[in-house]
Formats: C-alpha cells, sequence, structure tokens
C-alpha cells in the first residue's frame, strides 16, 4: 500500500540494488563504492510505482536516486513499435543550466549499463540506444519540429517548455510518459511559478495514458508535508464535491534522509570599526567602490579617503580565491558581480574570475562555467544563476557578499563547495554595512542550526489560473465541471471556489467590469447553456506567446553591433524573479531585426539607472 504523504521513510533494506536488472547491479557496484542515504532510502519506493519526495542535502546523489531505476526500466525493454510512444521519462527543471547539466551526466549511466549487459551477456541487449533530447528557450526550432516527429526517450525540460509542449500539437509525445522528476522542487513551490507548472502536470496527468510518477527532489525546505502535496496533487472527485475535511492529497513518500551537510562558516569584517569604514584608503589597482565613478590615477588613490568598505573586502576575497583550487563568489544583484568581477581582476592584474548571471546568453554562460571546470579560472563571481543543483565540479570555497538574506538561500550557496557525500562546505560571509552584519550573524546561526524558513505555497493565483484555462481549451472543448475538476486537481488550487472559477471564466469570455476594458478581445467562447468552454481562434497563439508567468522585471536583450554591444529595446519575457527565459526562444523577432549577435540581457533596473554613453560591463 502507499504510504500517507505524511509518513517518512527512515533506514532502507539490506541491499537497495536487489530491485535493479543485473548489468544496472555491476555499473552501479564498478562506478561507486556503496550507495548514499536519499538512493538507499528512495528505491525502495520509486521501485514500488509509489509518488516520491526525496529530501537531502546537495551533493548526496539525490538526482541519481531519482534516474537509475528510470534508466534501468528502460535498457531493459525495447522501444515501442510507435515512435510516438517512445518518451517516458520526463525531467523538469526550474532552471536552463541544470537542464544542460542533467542531458550531459546522463551519458555515463547510459554507457555503462549498455556496456554491462554486453560484458554479461546473460540478458536482452536494447538495440536501439535510449536518446535523450532537451527543450528548453534556447533549443533552436528544427530541434523543437524533430520533437514532434520523433520524440526522445527522456525529455529534460522546464516548466515553461512543458507548458509550451502541452499547448502545441507536439502534446501527443507526452501521452506515453511513466515517469516524471521534478528537481529543485523547493525553488518552485513557494512561487507562482510552482502554480504553473502544478496546473501543467495535472493536464499532463489527463493526457497520459497512465497516471505518470512523480518523483520530487529536494533540498533545504520545510515543512517536507507541503512540498508533498505540492508534488502530487489532489484527487477531486466527479463533480467536484468535497469530502470533509477538503480535497484528498495524492499519496506521496517523504524520503527524508535526515542528513546536515556539515559546514564551515566565518563571518567576516574586514574593517576595525563599519561604522566609519572611511578610514581605510584605496591601495594600488584598487577600482573605485561601487557605484562605479570615473578611474583616477593609482597615486591620486592612495590619498583619496573613501566611505565605501569596498576597498576593504576587496583584497581579502582576492586573498582567498588565490589560497584555494576553485571558488564562488555569490552576490544578491547582477550589477554587484559585475563590478566585483571587473574590481579583482584589477587587482590580479589577470583574469582571474569572471561574472555568472542570468544576464548572459547561454552560450557565454556555458563557456564561463567550462572554463571553471577546466581549471582556466580560478573564480566566478555569480548571483542566483548557480544557487541551485548545478555540476560546478570541485568547489572548495564558496563567499557570500551581503547576507544571503534566507536560511535556505545560504545552504544552497554555501553548499556548492564541498560537492560531494560527506565533504564539508566551506563559506565565508562578507556583511557590507552594520545592519548587514546583524542579519550575516542570524542566518548563519540558524544555518548552523538547521532552522529553514517556512515554505508558503501560494493559494488561488488567479492570473496563472487564467493563463492555463486558455492554454487548456485551446486543443478540444471542456464541459466546465471537467475543466473546474483538473484546475482543484493542482495543490495551488484544492479549495479554488465556484464562484471564483466562474469569474475567471467570466472575464477571459469579455465580461469585463467596465466599457474601459471593451477594447480587450475575449480569449474563450464559455456556453453557459451547453456548460462548456472552447478557445477562441487566435486563443492558441496568444497562449504560446504568453508562457510562464508575469515576471516581477523585464529584460532589454544585447547585441553586437557595429563592433560593440548596446541595449536593445525589445524586452523579453522573463519567469521571475529567477531570470529564467520563458517558453520560446529569447530573441524576439524585433530582436532578430537588429541583425547583431545576441550576447545576453540586461535587467530593466540596471537599464533605467544608466545614462547616454555610460559603459555597461557584461560578463566582465
Amino acid at each position: 500500500m502507499p504510504r500517507s504523504s505524511r509518513e517518512r521513510v527512515r533506514g532502507a533494506p539490506a541491499d537497495p540494488l536487489d530491485a535493479f536488472q543485473p548489468a544496472t547491479r555491476d555499473w552501479f557496484r564498478a562506478a561507486f563504492s556503496e550507495p548514499t542515504a536519499p538512493q538507499r532510502q528512495g528505491w525502495p519506493a520509486i521501485a514500488a510505482g509509489q509518488h516520491a519526495l526525496i529530501a537531502a542535502p546537495t551533493g548526496t546523489g539525490k538526482t541519481l536516486a531519482a534516474f537509475l531505476w528510470c534508466l534501468d526500466r528502460l535498457s531493459a525493454s525495447p522501444p515501442p513499435v510507435d515512435p510516438m510512444r517512445r518518451l517516458r521519462v520526463l525531467y523538469i527543471s526550474p532552471l536552463k543550466a541544470l537542464v544542460h547539466d542533467i542531458e550531459r551526466n546522463l551519458r555515463a549511466p547510459l554507457t555503462g549499463i549498455g556496456l554491462a549487459a554486453r560484458r554479461r551477456g546473460d540478458q536482452p541487449i536494447r538495440d536501439d540506444p535510449i536518446r535523450v533530447a532537451m527543450r528548453t528557450g534556447d533549443t533552436p526550432a528544427s530541434e523543437r519540429r524533430a520533437f514532434g516527429r520523433r520524440p526522445p526517450d527522456i525529455l529534460v525540460t522546464t516548466p515553461e517548455s512543458l507548458y509550451l509542449i502541452l499547448t502545441s500539437a507536439a502534446r501527443e509525445a507526452l501521452r506515453s510518459v511513466d515517469w516524471v522528476i521534478v528537481d529543485e522542487i523547493h525553488a518552485l513551490a513557494g512561487t507562482k511559478r510552482g502554480a504553473h507548472l502544478a496546473i501543467s502536470l495535472e493536464r499532463l496527468e489527463a493526457l497520459a495514458d497512465r497516471s505518470p510518477q512523480r518523483i520530487g527532489l529536494s533540498a533545504t525546505v520545510r515543512p517536507l508535508e507541503a512540498i508533498a502535496a505540492f508534488l502530487g496533487g489532489h484527487d477531486v472527485p466527479p463533480g467536484g464535491l468535497l469530502p470533509a475535511g477538503g480535497a484528498a492529497p495524492r499519496p506521496v513518500t517523504i524520503v527524508d534522509t535526515g542528513i546536515r551537510k556539515p559546514l564551515e562558516l566565518q563571518v567576516v569584517v574586514p574593517v576595525e570599526d563599519m561604522a566609519h569604514p572611511g578610514d581605510v584608503a584605496l591601495p594600488d589597482g584598487a577600482a573605485p567602490a561601487e557605484p562605479a565613478a570615473p578611474r583616477v590615477p593609482a597615486a591620486q588613490a592612495r590619498a583619496t579617503p573613501t566611505t565605501s568598505i569596498w576597498p576593504a573586502i576587496d583584497p581579502r576575497i582576492l586573498e582567498l580565491i588565490r589560497a584555494h583550487h576553485s571558488t564562488i563568489v555569490f552576490t544578491n544583484s547582477r550589477r554587484i558581480a559585475e563590478r566585483l568581477a571587473q574590481r579583482l581582476n584589477d587587482l590580479a592584474g589577470e583574469e582571474l574570475v569572471l561574472a555568472h548571471h542570468g544576464s548572459l546568453a547561454r552560450e557565454q554562460r556555458l563557456v564561463v562555467e567550462e572554463r571553471l571546470k577546466a581549471g582556466q579560472l580560478r573564480g566566478i563571481v555569480a548571483t542566483s544563476s548557480l544557487e541551485l543543483g548545478i555540476d560546478m565540479g570541485t568547489v572548495d570555497l564558496v563567499i557570500q557578499v551581503e547576507s544571503p538574506r534566507s536560511v535556505s538561500r545560504g545552504l544552497q550557496r554555501i553548499g556548492r563547495a564541498g560537492h560531494h557525500v560527506d565533504t564539508p562546505s566551506k563559506g565565508v560571509i562578507f556583511p557590507k554595512y552594520r545592519g548587514d552584519l546583524l542579519e550575516s550573524a542570524l542566518v548563519t546561526r540558524r544555518m548552523r542550526d538547521g532552522l529553514i524558513e517556512e515554505t508558503v505555497v501560494p493559494r488561488n493565483p488567479l492570473d496563472v489560473l487564467a493563463q492555463q484555462i486558455v492554454a487548456t481549451a485551446a486543443d478540444r472543448t471542456w464541459p466546465v465541471e471537467d475543466l473546474y475538476r483538473l484546475m482543484r486537481r493542482a495543490d495551488n488550487y484544492a479549495d479554488l471556489g465556484r464562484d471564483s472559477f466562474e469569474a475567471v471564466l467570466g472575464m477571459l469570455a469579455g465580461q469585463y467590469p467596465s466599457d474601459e476594458f471593451a477594447e480587450l478581445r475575449p480569449r474563450i467562447v464559455w456556453d453557459r447553456i451547453a456548460g462548456t468552454v472552447r478557445s477562441r481562434r487566435d486563443a492558441t497563439t496568444v497562449a504560446l506567446v504568453s508562457g510562464g508567468t508575469i515576471p516581477d522585471r523585464g529584460l532589454y536583450g544585447v547585441f553586437l553591433e557595429d563592433g560593440a554591444m548596446s541595449a536593445g529595446a525589445s524586452a523579453t519575457r522573463a519567469t521571475g524573479p529567477s531570470g529564467t527565459a520563458s517558453g520560446g526562444s529569447a530573441s524576439s523577432a524585433a530582436d532578430r531585426r537588429r541583425g547583431g549577435r545576441r550576447v545576453g540581457e540586461l535587467d530593466e533596473e540596471m537599464v533605467y539607472e544608466s545614462r547616454a554613453g555610460e559603459v555597461i560591463l557584461l560578463g566582465a
């Protein structure tokens, strides 16, 4: 019997590999000394077909715990005769960089299991190799068209791209999905972006031939029961009538390993008195403090006092970077990341670090990441673009400039160091002012004690509901009751009232509160007599163009033009504060007309604060 969503798995069978086929066991034992706690405790639940939430610190093998059973089943079965029923595994990541990492990291187990099967010679060998494909906003149009004709066995994608597939004719390829893996689920559950994904998962549930098994991977989250309910969704009976106590959440097994990563934390105050940082003069070669000002000769700088703490912080960060093999420096804004990277390189007299953030084009980010992994860079100055589970190789130190603002974010960022089981995560936090020092001290203490903030799942965000209703009705006519029940299966909308639902339907059908909205075109046709809803002819295009949740900030494209970078005025949509490009390609038609190569994008705050003629750093 599946466990209740409130029950937790602790402990494991004597040999958790017994459920796998011999070739898979041989490869794993040759590649690893033993299974980690998430693997030992997670595999029995996954092999039993239960929805599962695996919670463990970064670097403990959660991703392989989720994938290995799926790879084992795929390698043990031939591909279906119908090529449109080939897709079995759907991996969803909140970050495009994670998508690329997963696609690359799947090659080792896929190749290893195949070679082990050939060596054994005592089990069927799959002649047709298991194919893995990616689908993100960066995926070329030719590859998207190929997906609709020839789906892979494993699709690695983002929440926004899943929404676009479900809303297009390519959704037929999703009917055969058996497993859905949602990585870094804690980064989604507390946002509207998570509410958007929750409805997409229910749309997939309604489309699929069989109810897909859901596997969530999480770190630094509390309470696990709320995240489990978000992952599993709810069972709403026909007619939408609720039993006493509300809609029943689907059973989800919580695999709580109880592991806490060892931390080595320091809060470093680089000046004697934070109330008077101006006692420090600018050292040789140091750039002026942020915000930037015109450069002055080094001789003059030595005699010029400053009220900034940066001249004290920069040399200490440089010293730490040089004392370690590989370092990630986290900041809380892209502007500071760019300028800090430049100042560190100026102080070092060489290209020691580069900036890494969501405003860089994908190609630029990959170059920076690969150079760090190859040892060509000693460090990266990053924002939230690297705080999730991206494989950055052996990072032995994380430096945080300013308080990380939350315990969970601090654990995520410091956890980038020592990205291996039982390896301590070493971190240094540099506060910038007195209030920041107090916050840093409090966050550090709570990080040591494991006191993570509670994740609050948004309830009934009606803007996301409206968008998903238009997209859901794009493929066929829906009975209102069925559509209402579908939306309430998502955890965010389990208690959605009928009045609120019908108010959204009325708004989408053109029932506006005043004539001021008369120019807005209705997006659906709501037949109240027949009790049906269908989209209007242009609604599919609107749904595809408007993929993702409404961003907190706009992003402006940056292009190479006449040999120089310039910021274009055509904003690209984003899915929220994370800065992940939504939906399709990040380059719009207006972008393409500019002709120059796209190198990234700028946050609207950075653009509005800039002045004509100012030099904007992008990628240091």
